[in-house]
């Protein structure tokens, strides 16, 4: 399980990734495919075609780190998504990386509140 702060953001990228990808060719795809800046110290997760496999780069301060995972049995359950990027809170990330299928799962909506009155 990560600990991350929930101002730190996970973008998850649809596109079926090559896990033998190095830091430097991830950090190329967050600038040209996701469209991200990979120095923001957000999280980038990426997952191969079977589904079993997922690495996760940041910047840490003075450098990149990735971060792999390989189930031995069972496969990551990601939302169905139409864009090449989408965005996991912490604990959604958490959840994920425990085997926790996200397919179905909905958030609820957030209550915003009209503090002028």
């Amino acid at each position: 399980m990560l600990s991350l702060p929930p101002s730190v953001k996970a973008y998850v990228a649809t596109d079926i990734t090559d896990m033998r990808r190095s830091i430097d060719s991830l950090s190329v795809l967050v600038k040209e495919v996701l469209k991200k800046d990979p120095l923001s110290g957000h999280l980038f997760v990426f997952c191969n075609k079977r589904g079993d496999k997922i690495k996760i780069l940041y910047w840490d301060r003075n450098g990149f780190c990735l971060w792999y995972k390989r189930l031995e049995r069972g496969v990551f359950r990601l939302p169905k998504v139409q864009a090449k990027v989408f965005m996991l809170m912490p604990n959604e990330l958490n959840l994920l990386l425990e085997g926790i299928d996200l397919t179905d799962k909905k958030r609820l909506s957030a209550v915003e509140f009209d503090t002028t009155k």
